[in-house]
């Protein structure tokens, strides 16, 4: 328990420190890549050591009821992409609707309805994708 409140201490303050130093210095072009540069070492580091200490220890798998932990796996995967494909695809559409939207509207204030239908619809790809996979799951 004392490892990963350390860990955690560490990524955060691997976090904050370079940001401060950035914030507070004088000259600000060149720092910037000497903070992000000690923010990325420190960052995927102190990751990479959390992950020998937190990981290094004996895995036993569990002997019994195997063949449904298999389907249960499958059935835990579906649901996960079926959920996070469609959040991507509900990402991509939003960000090209909404665009075109506020491109619209600074043109004529009067197709504010019909911009939020569109949004409307491409954020429902993101709900479909759930309901699909509360569907897989129950």
């Amino acid at each position: 328990m004392f490892t990963k409140i350390l860990l955690c201490v560490i990524l955060i303050a691997s976090i904050l420190v370079p940001g401060g130093y950035y914030l507070f210095s004088e000259k600000k072009k060149g720092n910037f890549k000497a903070a992000l540069g000690f923010n990325i070492l420190f960052f995927f580091g102190t990751l990479i050591i959390g992950d020998i200490l937190l990981f290094s220890g004996n895995i036993q798998a569990a002997e019994t009821a195997k063949a449904a932990s298999s389907t249960e796996g499958w059935r835990y995967l579906a649901a996960a992409l079926s959920t996070g494909l469609s959040c991507v695809g509900a990402g991509i559409a939003v960000a090209s609707a909404a665009s075109s939207a506020l491109g619209a509207l600074s043109e004529d204030s009067s197709i504010m309805g019909k911009a939020l239908i569109f949004v409307a619809l491409a954020e429902s790809i993101a709900l479909y994708g759930l309901i699909i996979s509360f569907t897989i799951l129950g």
